[in-house]
């Protein structure tokens, strides 16, 4: 039985570790089928969507473009597990044009963004070319970036997708 007390308490800390790194890697993959999907729904049915992602709410969706209708009965929302931050990539992309408010209940806050599709197929050129999602800081201890989980999502180079890069060296090659 002590022998069994001790394995345990040895294996726990890498267990919480496996499943915070899954917390990431399934907010991350949510986000990127929501933009597969929102290339698809603007293709289909022939208007722009607009993937919004605020991260002072720590929440992200879909919804048609607000110009062509005043509700959506498609629209989707989803928030951020607790231990994941989403934030734009600074260092490229434009900055979208985004509505002051979505239908709904929801107001965008000052630094959400909107990702437009277009009915084309193609993610409009004001749309940001990346952003990134990482683990939250435990305990309140700050950890330089090269110790944290983080998983880009970027423009794939045809301006058609977004794609998954799980290191900031594979956004160098922009």
């Amino acid at each position: 039985m002590a022998l069994l007390v001790v394995v345990i308490s040895l294996i726990a800390p890498s267990l919480s570790n496996f499943f915070r790194g899954r917390n990431l890697d399934s907010e991350a993959r949510r986000f990127l089928a929501l933009t597969r999907y929102a290339r698809s729904r603007a293709v289909s049915e022939g208007v722009p969507m607009l993937l919004w992602v605020d991260p002072e709410q720590r929440a992200y969706g879909l919804t048609e473009e607000y110009s062509f209708s005043s509700r959506d009965e498609r629209a989707v929302t989803y928030h951020l597990e607790p231990d994941v931050e989403l934030q734009l990539d600074s260092r490229g992309g434009g900055s979208a044009p985004r509505p002051p408010t979505l239908p709904g209940t929801l107001t965008l806050g000052a630094n959400a963004i909107t990702i437009r599709f277009e009915p084309d197929g193609f993610v409009s050129e004001a749309s940001p070319q990346s952003l990134w999602f990482r683990e939250q800081d435990r305990d309140g201890v700050v950890r330089p970036e090269s110790e944290r989980n983080v998983v880009w999502v970027t423009q794939s180079q045809n301006r058609v997708s977004y794609e998954l890069q799980t290191n900031n060296a594979a956004l160098v090659r922009r």
